[in-house]
């Protein structure tokens, strides 16, 4: 039996609570609703148990998300790819979080929100670390790389701005808008964008950028 369809199991069958199976059951929930219906009430509900049980583990619902974020983050796995170039190795292991997060799509706005990262994060964070001084990268361009990829290496990215406010309702508008930005139309006009994590999030543009970075890695560690 997976290990979070048993500690769920254990939990119910045996009637007691463990802080292991509070966080399994709120990241199911989260994945079949969404994050804006997961409360401790409902959870208590999910579980079988009283609201006030679940503050024994849990001291309040930040607490609960941060732990949510940490088993999503745990579960990303490990680099498959040993003795490939190293670049091969960190962009699987970058795929690995991104498939992760289009799983739980939920937890890519709570790691936004965290001020520090999880246990999990840090271990991925240093998985990140270990490819690269394996693969030949200085210290100091691993730590740019860090700063570069940003929450890519968690699997997603942070948009610049809102996209889903609504287009211009009328022809007049449309066509005043176009008149001013005429850059910004052609490209509204011609690019087409269905991600899964955000309106320009799609896996293809994820995947360009990540390439992008990586050659660009790889070419500053030669010249080092």
């Amino acid at each position: 039996m997976p290990r979070r369809a048993a500690e769920r199991s254990g939990t119910r069958q045996s009637g007691r609570l463990t802080r292991e199976g509070i966080v399994a059951a709120a990241v199911d929930l989260a994945d079949a609703d969404g994050l804006a219906s997961l409360s401790m009430r409902r959870l208590a509900q999910h579980l079988g148990v009283d609201p006030m049980s679940i503050y024994y583990h849990v001291r309040d619902k930040d607490t609960l998300l941060a732990e949510m974020v940490d088993a999503v983050a745990a579960s990303i796995g490990e680099n498959t790819q040993n003795g490939r170039p190293w670049t091969d190795q960190l962009r699987e292991l970058i795929m690995q979080a991104r498939r992760t997060m289009l799983t739980h799509p939920w937890a890519a706005r709570v790691l936004e929100a965290q001020d520090n990262p999880t246990p999990a994060v840090l271990a991925h964070i240093e998985k990140v670390l270990a490819i690269m001084r394996a693969g030949g990268c200085s210290v100091d361009l691993s730590h740019h790389a860090l700063h570069l990829f940003g929450s890519r290496l968690m699997g997603f990215s942070q948009d610049l701005f809102n996209e889903t406010a609504q287009p211009p309702a009328t022809i007049a508008q449309m066509e005043a808008m176009v008149a001013a930005l005429p850059h910004i139309s052609e490209l509204a006009g011609e690019v087409s964008h269905t991600g899964a994590l955000g309106v320009c999030d799609d896996d293809a543009e994820f995947a360009f950028v990540l390439d992008l970075l990586l050659e660009g890695l790889e070419r500053r560690r030669l010249r080092e």
